[in-house]
């Protein structure tokens, strides 16, 4: 079984969790460039720095880099690009760069949870209970967090003649 979770590991396994819950549901939400997608995109982008940085903390068995470590280079500067672009108005530059920066996270994922001897597979057979919870744990907070940001209802625009 692979070394203990560390602190830097267990942060960077729970910010891609949240990554990878709160960038689908915000792909696959309708409303784009609503409060609640704005709110939910710098969470997501947030959990996302936190996966890129804190990945270069984490080393190969012999102590290196590998393909991992190139992609959160990429998708550090995707993520940046995508929130340049939206700062200055580029909506399909910035959909471009987030999608290809959350399917860059799924890549990942799925990397990682294909190779028997990662954590998180050998979770899944040592401690499938504990999984179970850390899962749970996730998707309940994840949740509560969307439920939460959905009741956000569109700022009314007041007529001139309604504000006196």
């Amino acid at each position: 079984m692979p070394s203990p979770w560390t602190l830097l590991i267990t942060l960077h396994a729970l910010a891609a969790g949240y990554a990878l819950l709160f960038g689908a549901v915000n792909l696959l939400r309708r409303n784009k460039g609503s409060a609640a997608h704005k709110i939910l995109g710098r969470i997501w982008a947030v959990a996302m720095y936190v996966v890129v940085l804190t990945s270069f903390g984490i080393r190969t068995i012999d102590g290196g880099f590998n393909w991992l470590h190139a992609l959160s280079v990429l998708t550090f500067c995707t993520l940046t690009m995508g929130l340049w672009s939206v700062r200055r108005g580029n909506i399909r530059a910035h959909q471009r760069f987030m999608t290809g920066s959350y399917f860059g996270l799924v890549g990942a994922f799925i990397g990682v949870v294909a190779v028997p001897d990662r954590r998180l597979p050998q979770m899944a057979i040592h401690d499938l209970a504990g999984l179970t919870l850390w899962v749970a744990a996730l998707a309940l907070t994840a949740g509560l967090t969307v439920a939460g940001l959905m009741q956000l209802r569109p700022k009314q625009v007041l007529s001139p003649s309604s504000r006196k």
